[in-house]
């Protein structure tokens, strides 16, 4: 054993998940992610169970462990009843913990969740605050977007929305009381240590290519190998 291995090991997701896992490969018949991904969670299992800390470090700074959606269809057919799915999740928290993640094209994209969508969480109270959700920096959302951004407050308006406005309706304000009590809960449970953590990784990796954060960001955005796909 070796000390990544203990530490995955703390985790309460790989106590409920790996139950003496027989390596039969349902897992892998079953995941949707595993049909369109090089990724195989019968595998990731394997090396979990063989302890070997190097295979875990090449896991944890690998794209592999970013692929698994979470939907736990592994669960629901694996004969022991073991989680692929939260193995998955507690290799993801080690590879955050340790500074791994922003070693993979993959793992990278948690800069982006933590910079961007827990922005609009805490200052809107929304995943996607539909001012900050730019064609220019999503242009796979196509030209109907690019309309909505330019005519969003008379689309919001004829749909009946609420956008930004004060008691109820779609995308209403959300009231600074329940921002401030949101803002608690993340300080309380870590989350805010967490984002900083993710942020001060990222940043760091930004320097290390010579790009400004902005220029990182949109780096991030778009890249995509075309080696992570089975076709």
């Amino acid at each position: 054993m070796g000390k990544l291995y203990d530490r995955l090991m703390q985790d309460y997701r790989i106590k409920e998940g790996l139950n003496a896992c027989i390596n039969c490969g349902t897992c892998t018949a079953i995941c949707p992610a595993a049909e369109f991904y090089r990724y195989d969670p019968r595998r990731i299992v394997d090396i979990v169970q063989h302890q070997d800390d190097a295979q875990i470090e090449e896991l944890l700074k690998s794209d592999t462990i970013w692929y698994c959606g979470e939907c736990m269809s592994c669960v629901t057919r694996c004969p022991r009843k073991n989680a692929a799915g939260l193995i998955i999740m507690a290799l993801r928290n080690l590879s955050i913990e340790t500074g791994f993640f922003i070693e993979s094209e993959k793992g990278r994209q948690m800069f982006l969740l933590c910079k961007d969508l827990n922005h609009n969480v805490l200052n809107f109270g929304y995943c996607v605050y539909p001012r900050n959700f730019k064609y220019n920096e999503h242009k796979e959302a196509g030209l109907v977007w690019k309309w909505e951004e330019e005519h969003i407050d008379d689309l919001y308006a004829r749909l009946g929305g609420n956008l930004d406005g004060e008691g109820p309706g779609a995308m209403r304000k959300i009231p600074q009381k329940d921002l401030d009590e949101l803002k608690r809960i993340y300080d309380i449970t870590g989350a805010t240590a967490r984002l900083e953590a993710v942020r001060a990784a990222g940043l760091k990796k930004a320097e290390e290519l010579g790009l400004t954060e902005e220029e990182f960001s949109q780096k991030v955005y778009s890249e995509c190998k075309n080696t992570h796909f089975n076709h």
